[in-house]
């Protein structure tokens, strides 16, 4: 069933998005809570400068992801911590403060969901952390150095 979203839905969509979802996740969801409208003609013609909008905005999304993806290929992230002999880290590196590092030395802005970590960083050394952009996957090398 084709919908026209009244409203952001987080993993769905955002408002003024054209979008076919099964019908009843439509009948059942989003239409008795108003968060869509199904599209038919007149709904088309009643929000047409929106859905235009909308499109233009999705197009200019792709384009800052994909320059987004170009700059973080390659990156590698410096962090010294406190550490023990041994080369244990007493705090972990984690998705925060990997999303600062990158807005503040990188000029990149992402929420903490997009860092994968496999296992957290608890040791000194060059780790691989995955960083998820739309559908694109992005490694990037962290290096973790003891403070002395």
């Amino acid at each position: 069933m084709e919908v026209l979203l009244l409203q952001d839905i987080p993993g769905v969509g955002k408002k003024n998005d054209l979008l076919i979802v099964k019908s009843g996740y439509a009948l059942n969801h989003l239409l008795p809570l108003r968060k869509a409208l199904v599209v038919t003609p007149n709904v088309r013609r009643r929000f047409a400068e929106q859905i235009k909008q909308r499109a233009l905005e999705k197009e200019h999304e792709k384009q800052l992801l994909g320059s987004i993806t170009s700059v973080l290929t390659g990156i590698t992230l410096h962090f010294t911590a406190k550490a023990t002999k041994t080369g244990k880290l007493y705090a972990a590196i984690s998705e925060d403060k990997i999303v600062e590092s990158l807005k503040k030395d990188h000029a990149i802005n992402l929420t903490a969901e997009a860092v994968k970590i496999s296992k957290p960083i608890k040791t000194v050394g060059t780790h691989s952390v995955t960083i998820s952009i739309g559908t694109q996957m992005n490694n990037v090398s962290i290096e973790v150095k003891a403070e002395e």
